[in-house]
């Protein structure tokens, strides 16, 4: 998958998109890569940083990717992209 960032003139919010071209397969195959994706994203919305419009692109081998490898795949891009804010202990 690929990750694409771009900070948004909405300081306090972050916004994500998920896209699967053609190359990904047909219908069915895009939209449950893309459904695979969200629910990869969903643990670390809390984590990241404000003020960005993310998008994450689906690439042909999410098909054969356990969700497990899916959801290693995201964390890495988020932390890999300086996303992933660090949280302090209070």
């Amino acid at each position: 998958m690929v990750l694409v960032t771009l900070p948004n003139d909405e300081s306090e919010q972050t916004r994500f998109a998920v896209a699967a071209g053609k190359t990904v397969g047909k219908a069915v195959q895009r939209n449950r890569a893309k459904r695979r994706l969200r629910a990869a994203i969903q643990p670390h919305l809390a984590s990241v940083k404000p003020g960005w419009d993310v998008i994450l692109i689906a690439r042909q081998p999410i098909h054969a990717a356990e969700f497990q490898e899916i959801q290693t795949a995201v964390a890495q891009l988020l932390r890999k992209s300086g996303l992933i804010q660090v949280l302090k202990d209070e």
